[in-house]
This record gives C-alpha cells, structure tokens and sequence, in this order.
C-alpha cells in the first residue's frame, strides 16, 4: 500500500494498493484527486501520465519527471527546484509562481505553459525562451 500525503499537515490525499509512488500518482490522477500540497520530493516520476493533474503548491525538488505527461496539469506554487523536467510535456500547464530553480528543463514542451512569476535562474531563462521559440529582441537595436 502506498500513500501520497500533504507537505505540512501530512494527511493522507490519497491512497493506493500499488507499490510505487508513481503508480499510486497516477491513478490517484486519473481519479481526479485533489493532490495539492502533495509531498512528493525526490520521487520517481519518469513518463508519468499525469494529465491536468492538480498539484498546485505540491513539493516535487529532486523529482525525476523525465518524459513526463503534464498536459494542462496545474503546477501553479509548486517546489520543482532540482527537479528533472527533460523531455517532459507540459503544453498548457500552470506553473506561475512554480519554484523552477535548479529545475533541468532541456527538451520539456513549454508551449503555451502559464509561467507568470515562476522563479528561473538566469541559465534557465535561456533554456524557456528556446523551448518557447521566442525571439528576443535587444531594445537598443529596434529603430525608432
């Protein structure tokens, strides 16, 4: 049996006959479980399918979501410092106000994903304006 409870209050959100944390996270997902807050931290994630999952403010720094689903899924205040995001999908995902820090984002699918006040590292911003396919444009070089 596995449960997947809170960062704080440590209730259980939701529970499982499954072995492994990311078979548990998965049905709990599919169900539609409220799996905010969830502590999750350092967890074996890798291509989860975690479709509009709702794991809004959850604590996942050192997850491995390598490959992950995340289609639509709400990260928004959520701990993804040190987190393994390659190659993971997160089009149309809320991540504002995500802790990205440390995150490796190399190959996610950013686009369209709501990043209002996430917090990135100078490095990272670089690795979001190229998996956004944004053009920056210096503001001394634009004519007037």
């Amino acid at each position: 049996m596995t449960d997947i409870i809170h960062r704080t209050t440590r209730a259980v959100l939701y529970t499982s006959d499954h072995t492994t944390i990311r078979e548990t996270l998965v049905e709990a997902v599919s169900s539609g479980a409220d799996l905010g807050g969830a502590d999750l931290g350092g967890a074996d994630l890798r291509g989860a399918y975690l479709r509009d999952a709702d794991l809004r403010g959850a604590y996942l720094r050192g997850a491995d979501l390598g490959g992950a689903y995340l289609r639509g899924a709400d990260l928004g205040g959520a701990d993804l410092g040190g987190a393994d995001l390659g190659g993971a999908y997160l089009r149309g995902a809320d991540l504002g106000g995500a802790d990205l820090g440390g995150a490796y984002l190399r190959g996610a699918d950013l686009g369209g994903a709501d990043l209002r006040s996430a917090k990135i590292t100078a490095a990272q911003r670089e690795v979001v304006i190229e998996r956004l396919g944004l053009v920056i444009i210096a503001e001394e070089s634009v004519a007037s």
